[in-house]
């Protein structure tokens, strides 16, 4: 019984593994180049996807099927942030859009359990486009600026954390 939508749902485990690996190696790339505020922002949505597996899974298993947890696809080596914000962009834009629409064939298999599962992770999946945007905007204001000031407060908050001579 709902063999379709076990489909569904391990498809998107799939992309959810290849999204928390993508942003992790974001983050380390980010906090590696002193951008602090980007690599919390990619850490954060890395767990949020975590989450979004769980979510998966349990559903997966509650309909009887198996997890399948083989990532969708490979990581992309991209140390430029903005390419990152774009890249992010591009793959939450991708996952709202696949959870649409399976949240419609799951409806039209009977299945409004997981129908509403992947409703709520389009939600989730959009604010993530969002914050993608909002910082890419804030890029295109400040140009260069932006990513100096993260890397200047991440120095003075080493700096306020040195032992005193």
């Amino acid at each position: 019984m709902h063999e379709k939508s076990q489909e569904l749902l391990n498809k998107a485990v799939a992309d959810e593994l290849s999204a928390v690996h993508q942003y992790m190696y974001f983050h380390f790339h980010c906090d590696d180049q002193g951008y602090d505020l980007l690599a919390d922002l990619f850490k954060k949505t890395a767990i949020e996807e975590m989450l979004h597996i769980e979510r998966l899974a349990e559903r997966i298993l509650f309909l009887g099927g198996e997890v399948e947890m083989v990532p969708a696809w490979e990581v992309k080596n991209i140390h430029d942030v903005r390419e990152m914000l774009d890249r992010g962009k591009e793959l939450e834009e991708g996952s709202v859009m696949m959870y649409n629409k399976f949240a419609n064939e799951c409806s039209a298999n009977a299945d409004s359990a997981s129908k509403k599962l992947f409703e709520d992770l389009v939600m989730d999946e959009e604010l993530h486009y969002d914050q993608y945007d909002n910082e890419i905007d804030a890029m295109d204001k400040f140009g260069d600026r932006y990513l100096a000031l993260q890397s200047i407060e991440r120095s003075k908050s080493r700096a306020s954390r040195a032992p005193a001579e």
